[in-house]
């Protein structure tokens, strides 16, 4: 079977909370906390971007999946931060884990989904044996401009996730998307931040994707929310997490381990791939994870997984995500203002 043989994750320490920003803006923070299910998010430092957030992500992956860089084939990113307009992130990371220049990069890009985008093209060049491993990743210091919604969760995370067919600790059984011409979120060519249709979000862009994946995989495998032992959505927010997660039958038993965005944000492209990093770190061999992404645009993909034995074997080859998310840094938000770029000289 094709499926992952090494996962890793990474969040910047820094963290600001939901009343630190509600204050400079007027706004009730109790209110805002419940009605996005967001208590505080992640900020990147000064020296933090995509780049870095990837390599370090990366690099845990690689000590899971104990293989020579050299022998990944293929190196995909998925962002909407990339440091460069032109020029790749992925080949900057190649260069960063020490792979072979024989390998095929690219940066990708689809919002929030470009990561499990990543890891749908790392498995078909696999499964293919086009190449013997592929490594795909799904980072981003995400934007929300000044006193808008989505400074309240646009935050800065990533997983990595090498995909192989040999020592794997959790099989990809099937994959499946659902994609639309849905434009909820865009930023144009040199704008600092994107642009969203507020409610217009939800419904019909978020739960339209989301839903209409995980029923489209449901009927190609055959089950419901019962057979799996976690669930794993996009969480631009843990409202909506929860909803979707809720209307397709899941319980809080199952979907509370992947629902990070409370106390780090919506990561954007490295939302989803961290919520099953998180689930990965304390599942069992024999666990079955469902797992839909979204992206903006509109798109969902679906993933069901199977882990295996050796995931007790190597999982604490790295840190999980408790221990990296440990030993945060709060800050007040002129330095997230600095931090972040917002304040602009003529």
């Amino acid at each position: 079977m094709t499926g992952i043989i090494g996962y890793g994750a990474h969040v910047p320490s820094y963290r600001i909370k939901v009343e630190e920003i509600a204050k400079v803006w007027g706004d009730d923070p109790e209110s805002i906390s419940k009605g996005l299910v967001v208590e505080e998010k992640s900020v990147p430092g000064p020296d933090e971007d995509t780049v870095t957030i990837a390599v370090e992500a990366a690099r845990r992956a690689l000590k899971r999946a104990e293989i020579d860089p050299q022998d990944i084939g293929a190196i995909y990113v998925g962002s909407e931060s990339h440091p460069y307009a032109v020029k790749p992130t992925a080949t900057i990371v190649a260069d960063a884990i020490r792979a072979a220049p024989e390998l095929t990069a690219a940066d990708l890009e689809f919002a929030c989904k470009a990561g499990t985008a990543g890891i749908q093209a790392a498995t078909g060049l696999v499964k293919s044996k086009l190449v013997k491993n592929a490594l795909a990743i799904g980072a981003d210091t995400s934007q929300g401009a000044p006193g808008d919604a989505l400074e309240y969760t646009a935050s800065a995370g990533g997983a990595a996730y090498i995909i192989g067919e040999e020592n794997t600790i959790a099989d990809i059984d099937a994959t499946c998307s659902f994609t639309t011409d849905t434009p909820d979120f865009y930023r144009r060519e040199g704008q600092d931040y994107p642009s969203h249709g507020g409610r217009f979000t939800g419904q019909p862009a978020y739960f339209k994707h989301v839903l209409g994946a995980a029923n489209l995989m449901f009927e190609k495998t055959n089950t419901t929310a019962e057979d799996y032992d976690y669930g794993v959505f996009h969480q631009p927010n843990g409202k909506f997490y929860i909803r979707a997660a809720r209307k397709l039958g899941f319980t809080e038993e199952q979907y509370k381990q992947g629902l990070l965005t409370p106390h780090i944000g919506n990561t954007y492209s490295g939302a989803t791939p961290l919520g099953l990093a998180s689930v990965l770190d304390i599942a069992k061999p024999g666990d079955k994870i469902f797992m839909v992404s979204y992206g903006s645009g509109a798109g969902s993909d679906a993933f069901t997984l199977t882990v295996n034995d050796r995931i007790e074997e190597v999982r604490n080859n790295a840190k999980t995500l408790d221990e990296i998310t440990k030993n945060v840094t709060y800050v007040d938000y002129a330095t997230y203002a600095k931090f972040k770029g917002k304040i602009k000289m003529n």
